[in-house]
Parts: structure tokens; C-alpha cells; sequence
């Protein structure tokens, strides 16, 4: 069976969906191909909304068993309902999945279940599908890839999903592992190992590289990693997992480098990157490009190297990011009705959330160093801020960088309470070009967590009044 279309999607994540509810405001007839069952690819399934929907609860276990004493709520020791928990993770992704179908239902975008890739017949391009009930065939006027990334899998840490896994394990364990040991000391990695840990367990990171959180201000990475020891997390840098026992008692771990010995586990979590999701394809058939990283190579149309196919998301170059997806699926279907919008990769915020939260966008101080770009910094700690002491939620602070010369913006740090919805004014003045002064002449809200980082926008000018 062979249907034709004005756009055919390949991926029904945040960069498919989102393509496809842009094209279907053109009045584009589209169809989307997905392999899953529900909408929203990795990000709304097994990974941004589970893992936030488990660090919220696993938050609140611990605020009710460390902190509600010194508010004077005086309760017994919480409990831990892990099923419960569970089921209200599962229940939050479903009710989404389900509100991104109802959208695709009202915008009369068709849904296809199953496998697709690219092929060639008679020198135009088409995307054939492998669905339960057989093979269909899609013509899209344009075709879009948007199939999202993978976790890099370690040669020597096989997954087998029960002791050894990646991030989609680590977000349904049926208990509590008594010691759980995460590879690699990304943002990943240290979400679900706060996690895990909030929740009663012995977590150790093992990193391989020096530090930790490398694309991030060190300054804010360093004060988070101090944090995460306090609340018990083991972390080793430049140590890497040389080999393991699988034993009836559990995993047995050679560490090399900077820690040299032994670690022992019941669940063992590799969090080592993510790859471009290309399998299957048809790729190289098609003759569609890589780079040397093997990402998809496109311009800046998000045009590939074959007429009439595009692709977004994280099988392009850029940070693996669900807005950064987002943003490029609505300039990409916006660019091909002919207008000109751009997506401006100096201020995509980055997010970790673990608490304290990070948050950044813009330059980070070791970035203006590199480039030789003069700057003034300016701090201001929560601490000091009446609110965040009414919350009881004192870590960290808001750096801003800023030029000496114009006062603008050209990055702000935050690690601290609500770090990631702060960061949001922050990249709002930076995309008009704001500056220190601009920050200061605007009203803000006393007492909130916001006042932070007008504060500390005064303070890259000298002029903080309150610290």
C-alpha cells in the first residue's frame, strides 16, 4: 500500500512531533512513523518526564525523612512505597503520550506504527515502513528524520537489563538496590543516581574523566559535586571500570585510574553518552551524509545531502537536548515554506536536576578564558536571599558574566532552588541583547528566588546591594 503526503516524519519525538504539529498549521497533510507504541520518543517515555516525575517524589521522601523536623512537622519515619511510586511515574508519561496523540487527532495528522526507512526508487525518495500488518509505503513531498539517540553501550558493561543497564532500567527497579554503582558522571548519571540515593541507596560514580560535568561552568560543577558528597554520594574521577564479576552475590567491579581496587553492586548503571539513532535507516543506501561524529550531516536548512530529506534532533550536530530538538523542528518546517527563522545555539539552556538544581546558558567562565573574551563576573548566594531561607533551600548561588565594557550578558550559572525555571529570564535578556544595567532596571518581584539573580547581575557591575 503506498500513500502520498506533503511530509513524512521518521520519529515521533520531541523534534517529530513537534514537526508535525508545525506542518499541520500550513495545512500540510502529514504522517509521522513511530516505532514505539506511544508518542514522544525517548524524552516522554524513558527519560525527561520519568526521571523528573521520580526526582520530584524521591525529593519529597527525602524533605519528609531530613527536613520536615525543622519546619516543625514532626511525622514518623516516612515509608517507602516503590510500586506507588512507580505507578504515578507511568501514570504522568501516559497522560501526556496520550495528550500528544489527541493533538495529532485534532490536527488530522496520521500516525503509523512501525520501523521506517529511506528508499530510493526511480531517483525520488520514500519511506517504507515495516508495520504488523506488513509493509506500506509513505511518499512525502519532504521527508523528516527525527529518530532521536540511544545509549552508548560499554564493550566491557553489556546491558542484559537486570544488574547492568542504561538509563530506562535504572527508572523501573522493583526494589531499592542496596549499592548502586553509575558509569559516567554526566547529568544523566547524576539525576538518577540522586534518585536512588534519596531513596536509601549506597550510590557510587565512577567518571573517567578528571571532571565532572565538563561543558558546565566549573565553578557551579565543582560546588554541585561538593553538595552530592554531603548528601553521601561516593564520586570517583579519572577512574574507569576495567572489567567485572557477575557472581551469585552480585557485580564485582576492577576499578583503574584514579581509585584502584575493588567496588561491589547489586545494580550497575552505564551512563556514558547517547549515539545518534541511525540504525536502520537506510542511510548509507539513500546516500545521505555523516559526519566524521557520525551525525547527520545538514545545512543550514536542516537540509541533508538528498534532495527533499531533512533531520533534526539528536542525529545532528549540537547538544542531545528535547527543546533543542523542539526548536529546530519548528524553524526546519518553517524554513521550508520559505521564511527565515534561526535557532540561536549560544543560549540553549542546559538543566540538571538534581538538588540543588543547575542551570547555565550563554559562555561559561572557562569558555570566555579559551576564547580570550574579557568579562567581569558578578555572585550573589542564596544565603542571602530571604526567600530561599524561608524555603530552607540556602545551596548555591547565580553567577553572571557579563562584558566590561557594554555590560552585556554573555552567561549566567545557577545552582540553587528552582535553578531551572530561573534560567529562563536569564536566556529571555540574553536573546535581545540585554545587559547588567537592563537586569537592574527591572522590577523584581520580594521576597522570590529571582531577586538572585538581579543581585548578582549588580554585582558584575560592583553595585550589589545585598551582599
Amino acid at each position: 500500500m503506498s500513500q502520498s503526503y506533503d511530509l513524512v516524519i521518521v520519529g515521533g519525538g520531541p523534534g517529530g512531533y513537534v514537526a508535525a504539529l508545525r506542518a499541520a498549521q500550513y495545512g500540510w497533510k502529514v504522517a509521522v512513523v513511530e516505532k514505539r507504541e506511544a508518542l514522544g520518543g525517548t524524552c516522554l517515555n524513558e527519560g525527561c518526564i520519568p526521571s523528573k516525575a521520580l526526582l520530584d517524589s524521591s525529593e519529597y521522601f527525602a524533605l519528609a525523612r531530613d527536613q520536615f523536623a525543622k519546619h516543625g512537622i514532626l511525622i514518623d519515619s516516612p515509608r517507602l512505597d516503590l510500586a506507588k511510586m512507580m505507578k504515578r511515574k507511568d501514570d504522568v508519561v501516559t497522560r501526556l503520550t496520550r495528550g500528544i496523540a489527541s493533538l495529532f487527532k485534532k490536527q488530522g495528522i496520521e500516525l503509523v506504527h512501525g520501523n521506517g526507512r529511506l528508499e530510493s526508487v526511480a531517483e525520488q525518495m520514500r519511506v517504507v515502513v515495516e508495520t504488523d500488518q506488513g509493509m506500506q509505503t509513505l511518499q512525502g513531498e519532504k521527508i523528516l528524520l527525527a529518530t532521536g539517540s540511544l545509549p552508548v553501550e560499554l564493550p566491557d558493561l553489556p546491558f542484559d537489563g537486570q544488574r547492568i543497564g542504561h538509563a530506562r532500567h535504572a527508572l523501573s527497579y522493583d526494589q531499592v538496590p542496596e549499592q548502586l554503582v553509575v558509569v559516567g558522571g554526566g547529568y544523566i548519571g547524576l539525576e538518577l543516581g540522586s534518585v536512588w540515593l534519596r531513596l536509601g541507596s549506597r550510590v557510587t560514580v565512577v567518571e573517567q574523566l578528571e571532571i565532572l560535568l565538563p561543558n558546565t561552568d566549573q565553578e557551579v560543577a565543582k560546588a554541585l559535586i561538593k553538595s552530592l558528597q554531603k548528601q553521601g554520594m561516593v564520586i570517583h574521577a579519572g577512574t574507569r571500570v576495567a572489567s567485572v564479576d557477575n557472581t551469585e552475590e552480585g557485580l564485582r567491579l576492577h576499578l583503574k585510574g584514579g581509585e584502584q581496587g575493588e567496588l561491589t553492586c547489586d545494580r550497575l548503571l552505564v551512563a556514558a553518552g547517547r549515539r545518534p539513532c541511525t540504525d536502520g535507516l537506510g542511510l548509507e543506501q539513500a546516500g545521505v551524509e555523516l559526519t566524521d561524529g557520525g551525525r547527520v550531516k545538514v545545512d543550514t536548512d536542516f537540509r541533508t545531502s538528498v534532495a527533499h530529506v531533512y533531520a533534526v534532533g539528536d542525529l545532528i550536530d549540537g547538544p542531545m537536548l528535547a527543546h533543542k530538538a523542539m526548536d529546530e523542528a519548528v524553524v526546519c518546517v518553517e524554513r521550508m515554506v520559505g521564511e527565515l527563522p534561526e535557532v540561536d545555539y549560544r543560549l540553549i539552556p542546559g538543566v540538571v536536576y538534581t538538588m540543588p538544581e543547575v542551570a547555565a546558558v550563554g559562555a561559561s567562565e572557562e569558555q570566555l578564558k579559551t576564547e580570550g573574551t574579557a568579562y567581569q563576573s558578578g555572585h550573589f548566594p542564596f544565603m542571602a536571599s530571604g526567600r530561599a531561607k524561608a524555603l530552607d533551600e540556602t545551596d548555591g548561588f547565580v553567577k553572571v558574566l557579563a562584558s566590561p565594557e557594554s555590560g552585556r550578558l554573555l552567561g549566567v550559572h545557577i545552582i540553587g532552588p528552582r535553578a531551572s525555571e530561573l534560567i529562563a529570564e536569564a536566556a529571555s535578556i540574553m536573546a535581545f541583547g540585554g545587559s547588567v544595567e537592563d537586569v537592574a532596571l527591572i522590577t523584581h518581584a520580594h521576597p522570590t528566588l529571582s531577586e538572585a539573580f538581579k543581585e548578582a547581575a549588580l554585582a558584575a557591575a560592583g553595585r550589589a546591594l545585598h551582599a
